[in-house]
């Protein structure tokens, strides 16, 4: 019987070239992030249990995979599982994202940090969801975040950085959507929505791009929600943007006022942040939620017009460090989704133009291969040696598809990498 030998199911392997577009891409976001004053700090793939599962993830602490304690025993096994507490097994588990591991660091190393720490994470993260197109069991994350700064300084650097780190991978056309959760708990007032089913309305609105205006209407009437403006609210939040808040900063020329269930506070500080960033394309989007419970005030994700799924996003999480240190800390992140903007990169020209291939005969010198190849290395390329075969044009295409961009036959004549003749691939 054949033994299987793919990957297990929703995590993948990369062939040279792909692994190579990914690291060139995680290159400049690591450079981008760098040039804007962030640290990159490192943490262990494993975080304790119960941390993991201290209701600051949302739905995201059930995705978990769990780490079995040492030397358990059948008799373990089956006590946990006749009481329906098969967690109590685990002691570590596989982080689920990068800002619970963040948060713990922090409340580690206080003390040798800066007041205002602005930290990188570049890193894989695992979660067992039902693997699709886009959705993955192990991926990368590339967050930055800030902590210790409580004004909008943090969100503006941090959409700074991001949309400048866009800007360098080449993604045109990117805009940034943002809200803020206490205009969604002003909304939710405003229904007349019990305490206890804020976060399942939050998660049905969060829908409205995908179901639509009826279909969020009925999922929330399955809550009990039916206030009379519902439908026509919706269609204006779907499609108002900054016009929602006419009136609000006070502006006399601006015809109109603020919508009832529009908090006035909150929707006057995302606009000081428009105006803070004029090169970013802000867009206000009061239906916006973002997943994770723990966000506490402004929520931003980045949006493509050519695609259906945001590339990334992030908020202000100011109650998760205290839960660990005991004190508030304020803090904010922002994480660009790589394993979707992956997709969307092409391999870097220039790279390639600098990567050739030596071809050569069965019987050349070795010694003088390796000279040449030195040689080679020496003046800034990457140089792959391959023996010439029957079928050349296969030989070069594998070599094009490695990421490499020319080639040149090493003869009884070549004496020196100066008289290389470099031809490009696929000529």
């Amino acid at each position: 019987m054949a033994i299987a030998v793919t990957p297990p199911r929703g995590m993948r392997d990369f062939l040279p070239a792909d692994k190579a577009v990914r690291e060139s891409s995680l290159g400049i976001i690591r450079e981008s992030f760098r040039a804007h004053g962030f640290d990159e700090i490192e943490t262990p793939v494993m975080e304790d249990s119960a941390r993991l599962h201290s209701g600051l993830g949302g739905d995201n602490e059930k995705l978990a995979f769990a780490v079995l304690k040492r030397g358990l025993s059948a008799a373990d096994v089956a006590a946990a599982a006749e009481q329906d507490d098969l967690l109590s097994l685990a002691d570590l588990g596989l982080r689920f994202d990068l800002t619970v591991p963040l948060a713990r660091f922090y409340a580690t190393h206080r003390a040798a940090l800066p007041t205002v720490f602005r930290s990188i994470q570049i890193a894989p993260v695992w979660r067992a969801e039902r693997p699709q197109k886009g959705r993955y069991r192990q991926f990368m994350q590339c967050d930055i975040d800030i902590i210790g700064e409580a004004g909008p300084l943090a969100e503006i650097e941090l959409i700074t950085a991001t949309a400048a780190t866009l800007d360098n991978l080449g993604l045109d056309g990117c805009s940034i959507r943002i809200n803020d959760r206490r205009i969604l708990s002003a909304l939710l007032t405003h229904w007349d929505v019990a305490a206890e089913l804020t976060e399942r309305a939050l998660i049905v609105i969060d829908k409205l791009d995908k179901i639509g205006v009826d279909g969020v209407v009925t999922e929330l009437g399955t809550l009990g929600i039916d206030a009379p403006d519902l439908a026509t609210l919706l269609t204006e939040l779907g499609t108002g943007g900054w016009a929602l808040g006419a009136g609000v900063l006070g502006d006399d020329t601006v015809e109109g006022s603020a919508p009832a269930w529009l908090d006035p506070a909150a929707f006057a500080d995302l606009e000081a942040l428009r105006a803070a960033l004029p090169g970013v394309d802000l867009r206000f989007d009061p239906t916006l939620v973002r997943g994770m419970g723990y966000y506490t005030g402004t929520i931003f994700e980045i949006s493509h017009p050519d695609l259906a799924y945001s590339l990334g996003g992030g908020g202000r999480y100011d109650g998760m460090i205290g839960r660990f240190l005991g004190t508030d800390v304020p803090a904010c992140g922002f994480s660009i989704g790589f394993e979707r903007i992956v997709d969307l990169l092409q391999a870097d020209a220039a790279s390639a133009l600098n990567a050739v291939v030596l071809v050569h005969e069965k019987d050349a010198d070795p010694a003088r291969l390796v000279a040449l190849k030195r040689d080679l290395v020496a003046g800034g390329l990457r140089v792959r040696l391959e023996r010439r075969t029957k079928n050349l044009k296969a030989l070069l295409d594998r070599a094009g598809e490695a990421g490499y961009g020319r080639f040149a036959f090493v003869t009884a004549d070549t004496e020196a990498a100066a008289g290389l003749d470099f031809k490009p691939l696929g000529v």
